[in-house]
């Protein structure tokens, strides 16, 4: 008899790396890694100093954080800049910018938009997602997010840019295994090139930057801050 094949959390995880890599390699021109070693966590947190989470539900419930060093995202946001053609000096050299949260805002978008098209090819299961906020995080403020999760499961990811700077990857899904009962044909991946050209194509077409100062101020007193 054919053992069914079953995909578990680590499994899960690994498609969300896969889409971060893809998505901020193509973004920047430049190869982004992630360690083979993953770290088993009790809880996600946004930390500085630039931080952002997104949360989902459907087949199952989960959280995606990323926390970047004001570097690692300064070195990924001025070569994605770069890679679009833009001049030096409209490129901002401080990631407490509004154009950094924004442009860092619209990559996360990307990547958890990747990592849910894999969800629904490669397991067969639909997810939909909150939208993701990138905001700039004082070194004195840590923020624990929690969602109603079945028993979950949580990790953290260690990845690397060209210039060997650091920033990290934390995940918490319910407690699940996926078990294939047949063979079946996965839809037609995705085009990075036309994601990326959309995307470039409504980042220009964005002018409402100026209000993200009082959208930071209004997030953080939701959360109590």
């Amino acid at each position: 008899m054919k053992k069914n094949k079953s995909i578990t959390t680590d499994d899960v995880l690994i498609n969300l790396c896969q889409s971060v890599t893809e998505v901020l390699s193509k973004a920047s021109g430049n190869k982004i890694t992630y360690s083979a070693m993953v770290q088993k966590i009790t809880c996600t947190c946004l930390r500085p100093d630039i931080g952002s989470f997104v949360l989902f539900d459907g087949g199952f419930n989960g959280i995606v954080v990323i926390n970047l060093t004001s570097i690692a995202a300064l070195e990924i946001y001025q070569d994605y800049m770069r890679n679009m053609g833009m001049p030096e000096e409209e490129i901002s050299q401080s990631h407490l910018a509004d154009d950094v949260a924004n442009v860092m805002g619209e990559l996360m978008n990307q990547i958890v938009g990747d990592f849910t098209f894999k969800v629904r090819e490669r397991l067969q299961t639909s997810i939909t997602q909150s939208q993701p906020k990138m905001m700039a995080i004082s070194k004195l403020v840590q923020i624990s997010v929690d969602t109603a999760m079945d028993r979950p499961q949580m990790r953290r990811v260690t990845f690397t840019t060209k210039n060997h700077n650091i920033f990290y990857l934390e995940f918490a899904m319910d407690r699940t295994e996926f078990i294939q009962l047949h063979e079946f044909e996965s839809a037609d991946s995705i085009d990075p090139d036309k994601v990326m050209e959309e995307s470039l194509a409504e980042a220009q077409e964005d002018t409402g930057g100026g209000d993200s100062d009082e959208a930071d101020d209004d997030f953080l007193a939701e959360l109590g801050l």
